[in-house]
């Protein structure tokens, strides 16, 4: 059975796994809440079984202790559902609903199930049901935002359950009651300080701990909060901070009230620091994220962070991989995130809250392009500037900097998304997001990394048009119409190659117009339009015989004869792979003469001309031979075999097929995995305008 946790903040906190078979207190809401699981619903009282998952609701305010009474919960019946438990975190930490296309791609991904980049809401969901149809698994859906949220990504599966936490009724979803909460009896909270302070003090006057959990209302985060104050004054008795809480004028929420005398009792620095954590993406902060913002040393932040998790105010994160990450991360509990911000807005001007912003962003750029370095060890020039890489910001080896981004990945995507929404830091976010592709590309590959590239170039897109940046924008648009098609949307790809294609003629871009004419001719040929294919593939030569660009020129001239032999147009198609023949010959380039060669003989055959096409055939496997392309020499081998026999030669036909296995069988097995870089990836970038 797995636990899994997902989401742009649905990371699985180290205090959750150190708090199963420590949790106070909720016994009577946890006994309602396993009885709500065997309860009869509406449909099985009508006689009919019930047609979805059954949803229990966890509602209360933030700080109530909610969430930990779900994860809870579903410690307790996890092992009625040997197909996991999925967690996954409905809001972002500023109160921001997630869109349920994302959480549904997170799930899908969890699940390792295909989610295809850039699909619509109702793809996913449906998928996301299709995965859950035949799985015993848990959902928890924390800090659901409304009813809509959780009813689409309920699976149709009644040996599924969903528990759902939010901060008050789901109304729209049918027969779920609301399991509501307060505060702790007066025996948890107690003993929940107790964990903080020790036994002693609260011993020795236990009315006054006993009133200190009272003025707190029994909220699980107030008392975290007073027993890390507590516990950072080992010599102040429990009546103290009872008595400083009593004089203090209340004011919002009795969490804000106790956050903001902690607040008040830290040093300087530590204070503005732990108010510039609002600013963390997605709410996840690790040494050098905190140093950026207040301006420190990362072994500073370090030790101030450390401090803040001892006292109650930020969690860990534990790490998924087995190793010990170089850095550590934490997470900013949600109920305490508006209230940092809050405070952040009250003491800080904005431009320093806007410097820090930048700061954060900055330092992380320079990671993304040490994670990347890393990976390219056999260029003298990236060596040299990865040597010239302060040393807390370089990482020991390619492992380490690919788990570093797979363990930051969630900020990362928030961090680009938030840069963006800024609007006021577009140069830093246009940095950000190409240094971005480039580690996930060089470290996960185009088609691991897919759906998060097709959410920056969207991204890329944004900022493009706010600033009127119109190569960044064909170079965003083809991108993102690459990934439409590879994913089947085709008709969507080439709506978005058009637009390229008019974004690379109004910045005087012969590049982009002449990657968007082809892409434009490989959307027709994709849909049966060969005409119009070979049209805009010509169109596309042209472009590139006017730069005297001879490699593509020789590549479309095949692309063209591809067209033709589509549309039966032998003929033409015969003299453009000709052309293609002779200009990859004039380049030097011998592989891919092999494959035109291979293709001229194919149509051959195709006319009727099987003389000649074993004639080519024959040269394209010399030609492969010479070019140590193993596989292409094999095929080639089996055609000739297909020819002899239509020759009415069985012998050279045997002959050749005993040839074709033989390399097949000798040759290594090819490594799957995907090229570091897509050769068709388009990066386009303008100089940077001022901000």
């Amino acid at each position: 059975m797995t636990d899994q946790a997902v989401g742009p903040a649905g990371v699985r906190l180290a205090q959750d796994a150190a708090a199963e078979g420590r949790f106070l207190g909720r016994t009577r809401e946890l006994k309602e809440l396993r009885a709500d699981i065997e309860r009869a619903g509406l449909d099985t009282l009508s006689g009919r079984k019930a047609p979805r998952a059954r949803v229990l609701l966890i509602a209360g305010r933030p700080g109530s202790g909610r969430s930990a009474l779900a994860g809870e919960l579903v410690r307790q019946v996890a092992h009625r559902y040997p197909d996991g438990v999925l967690r996954a975190r409905l809001s972002e930490p500023d109160g921001t609903p997630v869109p349920v296309e994302r959480a549904a791609r997170e799930l899908l991904g969890t699940l390792e199930e295909p989610a295809p980049a850039g699909a619509p809401e109702g793809d996913l969901t449906e998928a996301l049901r299709t995965a859950l149809a035949d799985r015993r698994a848990v959902l928890l859906l924390d800090d659901a935002a409304d009813a809509e949220q959780v009813d689409a990504l309920l699976p149709d599966n009644p040996d599924c359950l969903a528990v759902a936490v939010s901060s008050g009724p789901l109304t729209g979803i049918a027969d779920v009651r609301p399991c509501t909460l307060g505060g702790l009896d007066t025996k948890s909270a107690v003993e929940l300080l107790s964990r903080f302070t020790g036994s002693v003090r609260i011993t020795v006057d236990p009315r006054a701990a006993e009133r200190l959990a009272e003025q707190c209302q029994g909220q699980p985060a107030a008392l975290v909060l007073a027993g890390g104050w507590l516990a950072a004054r080992p010599q102040s008795a429990v009546a103290d901070l009872a008595k400083q809480l009593q004089t203090d004028p209340v004011q919002g929420t009795v969490v804000s009230h106790v956050l903001r005398l902690v607040h008040a009792s830290l040093p300087a620095s530590a204070a503005r620091m732990l108010r510039l954590l609002s600013l963390a993406p997605a709410g996840l902060v690790d040494p050098h994220t905190a140093a950026a913002l207040a301006g420190c040393s990362v072994e500073a932040a370090r030790a101030t962070l450390d401090d803040f998790v001892a006292h109650g105010l930020l969690h860990t994160v534990s790490s998924p991989q087995p190793q010990p990450q170089p850095q550590p991360q934490y997470a900013v509990p949600c109920c305490l995130h508006p209230l940092l911000a809050d405070l952040a807005r009250a003491q800080e001007r904005p431009a320093e809250l806007q410097l820090a912003r930048a700061r954060m962003l900055e330092r992380t750029v320079r990671l993304l392009q040490s994670c990347r370095a890393i990976t390219e060890t056999d260029s003298p020039q990236a060596r040299e500037k990865l040597l010239g890489t302060p040393r807390a910001l370089r990482f020991t080896g390619p492992r380490a900097a690919a788990d570093w981004l797979r363990l930051r990945r969630p900020a990362l995507l928030a961090a680009a998304r938030l840069a963006v929404a800024d609007g006021e830091l577009d140069t830093l976010a246009r940095r950000l997001m190409s240094q971005l592709v480039r580690a996930m590309v060089a470290h996960f590959g185009t088609q691991a990394a897919a759906s998060d590239l097709y959410d920056l170039h969207g991204l890329v897109l944004d900022v493009a048009e706010r600033r009127r940046l119109p190569r960044e924008r064909a170079a965003a648009l083809l991108n993102l119409g690459d990934l439409d098609a590879r994913t089947g949307r085709t008709a969507g790809a080439l709506l978005r190659y058009r637009a390229a294609l008019d974004a690379g003629r109004e910045a005087n871009d012969p590049y982009a117009t002449g990657r968007a004419m082809e892409s434009v001719g490989g959307a027709h040929l994709e849909l049966g339009d060969y005409d119009r294919a070979a049209d805009w593939f010509g169109r596309a030569l042209a472009e590139r015989l006017a730069r005297g660009d001879r490699a593509d020129a020789a590549r479309l001239y095949g692309r063209i004869g591809a067209a033709h032999t589509y549309a039966g147009r032998y003929g033409q198609a015969l003299r453009n792979w000709r052309a293609a023949v002779a200009g990859h010959r004039k380049n030097g380039d011998v592989a891919a003469q092999a494959r035109a060669l291979s293709e001229l003989a194919r149509v051959q055959e195709y006319a009727g001309r099987l003389e000649e096409s074993l004639r080519t055939c024959r040269e394209a496997v010399e030609w492969a031979r010479r070019a140590e392309d193993t596989r292409l020499e094999a095929a080639l081998h089996l055609r000739l075999a297909d020819s002899f026999e239509h020759f009415g030669d069985p012998a050279s036909a045997a002959l050749h097929r005993g040839v074709a296995e033989r390399m097949l069988a000798e040759e290594a097995p090819e490594d799957d995995s995907e090229p570091e870089q897509a050769d068709n990836a388009c990066e386009i970038r303008s100089t940077p305008a001022e901000d």
